[in-house]
Formats: structure tokens, sequence, C-alpha cells
């Protein structure tokens, strides 16, 4: 039943010598499996597929041994069984005449196919919803076998409304006779893979347009989709390029697709009766895409016909079937005489969109002559059945203006061949066009290289900033917690006990051993601060003042154990070393006059208490040593040399300061000296009273015994009388020289040692 009945035409075209009758005399030929089976990974559109097998694994027929990478991509399966002897690159059928990598498959003749499919068999096409029907499409490696080789799965998931499905059965390229065979011989096959694509993309028809120069497959068409209305086949006029998919779709609708663009813009979706086929084979029968049909032809050839055969297989192997070359040929190629290619070698594999191989004698083409310039005589514009300016093209093509060339459309050329075919000047066009072509996908390549390229720098820079930003914000984090714990120890530090006040309590603890211990760290606490003190002298003098109290109040708070007082004597020394060494580098210092006269009186003022401790610790040892007059005059022979020894010290700082200042007779320093006497003497009077406290028997024999109370009372005025004598006195000749002598650090230090000697002599006396 005819659903349309009138046609549409396209502009310019062409009506050639066909020639398709040389192989049209012979029924479609089953070739033999040939010794090897070459199968390039890229035999479609898309990216190559990945193998699956590896050298010396068998395979069998219908075996999957490569799997899609990607979306754009199909499988390949082996055409036979054998062993695979090689994954390697190997020329391919291309107009590139470059090698890609192949599967190379050693038949074992034994022709064995999987015992059962990869996918079920589907006896009812209904029954299986559009997404099955597409992954085994799919699966079965089905690409379009017109010879774009796009994936046929792809076009049945259009993903827009589509009225209407084309068979594009018109086949105009001379000598190819393949599909016109196929539609008179497998019809019923064909109307098979019709239907399972019209239930798929969900189609309410389908058109036919074959050319009526192929009567016998009309014929088989009209019979074959006669039980099924929504298929029709059009009889469409012979002209070259109706097979063309733009031309053919204007005939059959009289609508023209727009520029750069595509049939399902539309709503229309165009197959091959080829792909069909194969359509029908893959979802009837589980059985993928290994062979299709191929025109062997030419006058080059013996006996031209149509073979189907394995997909891999030498195109020299069917030559031979087909009776061999009659001459050597003048071109072999793939495709017809106008949109085919030129082939290196007739040892190139078929693949699956190989439809014809053409052999040609000398002189059956039009023989390639050298180009003339172009006479613009606009020929080439009433042949384009695109509509296009191919003088135009030509001339930016070749001076390398490809934007302006791509500005008229360049990319809507169909590489047909007509312009060519009627240039009177031979001008190769369509090679122009193509290299065109080259050139600027190549430089669109570099161009898409370069971006992405751009774009992981910038990323890299951008996570080169967030790192860094991320570092900031961590050492920023980092340092405001430093000072907010630098903040809160300020007052913890401010509230807590100095070293020499933790050391006195320390020492309160009746284990000698930490009492020990809790002086040296007292001391060694105090030395770093006497060397860290300012540069003010009388700070320096207060700091050596106060070490060496705490060394005397560590030493005299010991008990009774020999081994502790031993320590604690010998820790005293140490820190009285180390107070003599501030006060030399204090001198060394050379302070001005009146630093000079407050470090004289603090000194003198220190050595005076000194003297009066060594008194006070050395007068009672014991019970037994009151009621002795012999240890009553060596007490009294320690406490006039520990005074002596006062004597000679106190006024070295002042006879210093006068030496310097140049001012002795001050009364002020007289004054003062005469202070720090008095209240050294009141010290010492108050120290030879406090020892009688600790025990009784010592103070009921100091209050009993009147001549102690005497001595030590003849022994403190004794103390006073040679202070207040020495402070008003004028400097002697030896305690000039001796004043003079103190500014010398080694007479200092002399002077320091001796005072230290008498202390200990004072302080060692033995208790019980």
């Amino acid at each position: 039943m005819s659903l349309m009945t009138r046609l549409f035409g396209f502009r310019g075209g062409l009506h050639l010598d066909y020639r398709k009758e040389m192989s049209t005399g012979t029924p479609i030929q089953i070739a033999p499996v040939p010794p090897q089976l070459i199968l390039p990974l890229s035999q479609h559109a898309g990216n190559p597929a990945k193998p699956r097998v590896k050298v010396g694994d068998r395979v069998l027929r219908g075996q999957t041994i490569a799997d899609a990478d990607g979306f754009v991509s199909l499988p390949v399966h082996a055409g036979t069984s054998g062993i695979v002897s090689a994954i390697e690159p190997r020329p391919i059928p291309h107009a590139s005449g470059l090698s890609a990598p192949c599967i190379v498959i050693d038949a074992d003749g034994k022709d064995e196919a999987l015992a059962t499919p990869e996918w079920e068999p589907a006896e009812d096409i209904n029954a299986l919803d559009a997404q099955t029907i597409r992954d085994r499409v799919r699966r079965a490696g089905v690409s379009g076998l017109g010879g774009a080789g796009f994936p046929s799965f792809i076009k049945l998931a259009p993903g827009h409304p589509v009225e209407t499905l084309i068979i594009n059965g018109a086949e105009c390229e001379p000598y190819i006779s393949c599909d016109q065979l196929l539609m008179a011989e497998r019809a019923d096959e064909i109307i098979g893979g019709i239907q399972v694509i019209l239930h798929t993309i969900r189609a309410g028809r389908c058109l036919i347009g074959i050319e009526d120069n192929k009567s016998w497959a009309i014929a088989a068409l009209k019979a074959a989709a006669a039980a099924d209305q929504r298929i029709e086949v059009v009889v469409v006029p012979t002209r070259y390029p109706q097979g063309g998919e733009k031309q053919l779709i204007q005939t059959l609708t009289g609508l023209e697709v727009p520029s750069r663009g595509l049939p399902l813009d539309l709503g229309l979706v165009v197959q091959n009766p080829g792909t069909a086929r194969a359509v029908w084979r893959a979802i009837r029968h589980a059985e993928p895409l290994t062979s299709r049909v191929v025109t062997v032809t030419g006058s080059a050839v013996s006996h031209p016909q149509n073979f189907d055969a394995r997909i891999g297989t030498p195109m020299r192997f069917l030559i031979d079937l087909a009776g061999g070359y009659t001459t050597p040929p003048d071109r072999l190629l793939m495709g017809g005489p106008m949109m085919g290619f030129a082939l290196p070698t007739d040892t190139l594999p078929i693949v699956k969109s190989t439809n014809c191989i053409l052999a040609t004698a000398p002189g059956e083409l039009r023989p390639d002559e050298d180009a003339m310039p172009c006479i613009r005589c606009g020929a080439c514009q009433d042949a384009c059945p695109i509509n296009l300016l191919p003088q135009q093209m030509y001339w930016h093509a070749r001076g390398k203006e490809y934007d302006k060339a791509q500005s008229l459309n360049l990319f809507d050329c169909i590489e047909c061949g007509c312009c060519a075919q009627v240039c009177p000047s031979h001008i190769p066009l369509v090679q122009y066009y193509r290299h065109a072509k080259t050139e600027i996908w190549s430089e669109q390549q570099e161009k898409r290289k370069a971006d992405a390229a751009r774009e992981r720098h910038e990323a890299r820079l951008a996570r080169i900033e967030r790192e860094e930003r991320a570092k900031e914000e961590a050492r920023a984090r980092k340092k405001a917690l430093l000072a907010a714990s630098q903040a809160a120890a300020k007052p913890a530090a401010a509230t807590a006990p100095s070293p020499v006040e933790a050391s006195a309590s320390a020492v309160g603890n009746d284990d000698p051993v930490a009492r020990a211990i809790a002086a040296a760290k007292a001391k060694k606490a105090a030395a770093p601060a006497a060397d860290s003190t300012s540069d003010d002298p009388v700070a320096r003098a207060i700091a050596a003042a106060k070490a060496k109290k705490a060394a005397a109040t560590s030493g005299t708070a010991e008990t009774d154990d020999p081994v502790a007082r031993a320590i604690a004597a010998a820790k005293a020394k140490k820190a009285a070393a180390n107070a003599d060494a501030a006060a030399t580098n204090t001198k060394r210092a050379k302070p001005s006059a009146a630093d000079d006269e407050r470090i004289a009186a603090a000194v003198a003022a220190a050595q005076a208490r000194k003297a009066a401790k060594a008194a006070a610790a050395a007068q009672p040892q014991a019970t037994t040593e009151a009621d002795d007059p012999v240890a009553r005059a060596i007490a009294a022979a320690q406490a006039r040399k520990a005074a002596q020894s006062a004597d000679a010290s106190v006024p070295a700082a002042p006879q210093s300061s006068s030496a310097t200042t140049g001012d002795a007779d001050d009364p002020v320093a007289r004054a003062i000296a005469a202070a720090q006497a008095r209240k050294a003497a009141k010290a010492a009077a108050v120290a030879s009273e406090s020892p009688s406290a600790p025990t009784p028997a010592t103070n009921n024999t100091a209050d009993e015994d009147p001549v102690a109370r005497a001595v030590a009372a003849a022994k403190a005025k004794k103390a006073a009388k040679a202070a207040a004598a020495v402070a008003p006195e004028p400097v002697p000749a030896a305690a000039s020289e001796t004043s003079a002598q103190t500014d010398d650090p080694v007479a200092r230090a002399i002077a320091a040692a001796k005072a230290r000697k008498a202390a200990r002599a004072a302080g060692e006396t033995p208790t019980e």
C-alpha cells in the first residue's frame, strides 16, 4: 500500500556509467574461511576496542575478542575458530594508509562456533523492550554498513521523537552492487530488521528509497513488505549522488537537513539495508556481526561477483575466489570510483565498512591528468548537490585560509566528487577539501589539547593557592594559640613563688636529701638571675646579697645530720663564690660616684651581717661548752677574729669610693658606716642570746652562769666600739693603701676570700 506518492528532487548531481551489471549476473557467494583473519580493533567511528584475548588463546566463531572502550565504540568478534597468533599493528584499509592494532587469528579449519550464544535469541520481537534491543545490537558489534561505520545502537536511541525511518537502498555509486543483491536475495531479513528498528525507535512509518535501475530488488522488497502497512518501497530516479543521506531525505520528504545538522533534527533516522539485516540477525539469531556482503569487481578481475565474506578476510583471497586478475590492475580501490580511496596493496583485510573492492584495468577510469589553472567556468557549482561554492572553497583551501573555507560550510561537503568530475581543468577539488578538513581538525585538536593543558595549569595554580592559604591560616591559628597560651602563663608566673621561696619551703621537709636537693635547685635558679641582672650595680649587689642570704638560710635550717650539714656547707661556699664573682663584675664596670657609694654601703652592710651571724653561730655550742672555760676562750677568740675581719673589709668599699670620688671626709658616708656598724653590733648581741633557746639545758646554763653573760655583753660592747671607732677616724696610710688596692680586682677577690674563710670558720664550729 502506498503511503506516499509525491517525490522531491535535489539540485545538481550527475548521470554516470554505473557498470553494475558486471557483478550482478551471479548470486551472492558464501566465501570460505581464509587461513588467517586480520581483525582491526578500529572498524567503526569512535574509540578502538580493547583486546580481551592474548596471544596463544584459542577462540571460537562469534566469541568476543575485544571489548568496546567508551560510549562511541563497539566490540570485535572472532570470525572463525582458531588460535590468536598476534596482537600488533598491521596496515588497514584507510585513506591515510596507516597501520592500526589488529588481532590476528590463525584458522584451525573447524569453524567451530560458541556452543551457547552470549545472549538469548528472541522469538517475539515485540516482547523485548527498546533498551534490551539496543544493548544486544551493541554487543553484536553492529555498525553502519553503508560506509560511515557509525555505531548503530546510537541511532536506535535518538532521544527525540522519530516520525519516519528511511532505508537507503539507492546505492548510487558505480560498480557497487552488494546492497542491490542483498535486497534482491534476502529481502525477508531486511524487512525483519526494519520491524525491529521501528519497534525500538517508536517510528510510525518506514520509507525504502531505491533507484529505478534495481528492478529485482524492488520486486523482492515489495513482496516482503506487503504484509506491513508501515513500510513502503519508494522508487527514486537514478542520479548520482542519490544515495547520499541528505539527498535521499530531500528526495523522499522534501526536507533539507540544515548545515552541520543531523536527520534527527527533522525527526528522521536513516539506515542501510545491510545494517537492518545485521540488526535482525543480532536479535533473532543472537549472531554478532562477523561477515558482510562485498562486491569484487572491475575490468581487471576475471569473474566480478559478490561474496558473503568473513570480516578480516584478506582482499587478495576474495580476488582469487573471483578468478584472480586478468591483467595487473591499474588502480585498486576500496569503494566506488567517485568516493572510494586507493589501496596500497591487496593484502589488506576487509572491515565492516568495506562494500566494494574495485580493480580497474588501464584506461577504464578517467586518467589522472596534471591540473591546470581554474578558468572560473562555474561547472563545479552547477554540479554540487549541496549547493555549495566549490570554486571559492578551493581558493581558500589552496591559500590555507581555512577560516574562510569553513565559513563557506566546508564541512557540509559530502566529498561526492561531482565538482572534480566536471572540472575542465582537472583540478582535484575533493583532495583540496579533504586536506583542508584534516588541517582544521588538527588545529581544533591542538586547540582542545591546549585548552585542556591551560585548564590543568589553572587548576594546579588554584590548588597551590588553596594550599598556601590553608598553610597561612594554620600558621595564624598556631600563632594565636601560642599568644593565648603565653598570655595565660603570665598571670600564673606572677603568682608562682620564687625559686628561693620554694627552696626555703622545701627545706622544712624532714628528709635531709630533699632539703639538700631543694637548696641546690634554689642556688641554680639564683645563679642565672645574677648573670642576667641589668646593668644597675645596686641591683647586682642586692641580687648577690640575696643569694648569700638564701645559702645561709638553707645552711642554718639543716638538722643534726652531719651529712646534710656538709652538703649544705659546700653549697653555701659555691653560692658565696657566685655572689663574689657577680660583685667583682660589678666593680669592673666602673660605676659612677653615686653608684659606688650605694654599692659600698650595701657591701659593708652585707659583710657586717655575715660577721654577726658567724659570731652568733659560734657562741653557744652545747651546755658543756658554756661551762668549759677553754671553750669560752676559743669562742671569744673566734668572735674577735670575725670582728677584725669585718673591720678590715667594711671600710674597703668606702675607701675605694673615696679614692674614686675624691671626697673621703663625706659626713653622709661616715654616718651611714656608723649606722651600719651599730646595726651589726645589735645583730651580734641578739644572735649571742638566741642560740640558748633551742634546748633547755643551754638556756638554763646561760641564765645561771653570770660569767657567760658578762663575756657576751663585753664582746658586743667591744664590737660596737670597734665599729664606731673605725667610721669617723681618718683613713690611715695602710687603709689608703688597702683602699687603693680595692680597685685591683685581684685584691678585692682576696679580701672576699678572707671574709668567706672567716664566715666558714664561724659556721663550722661543731654543734651536736
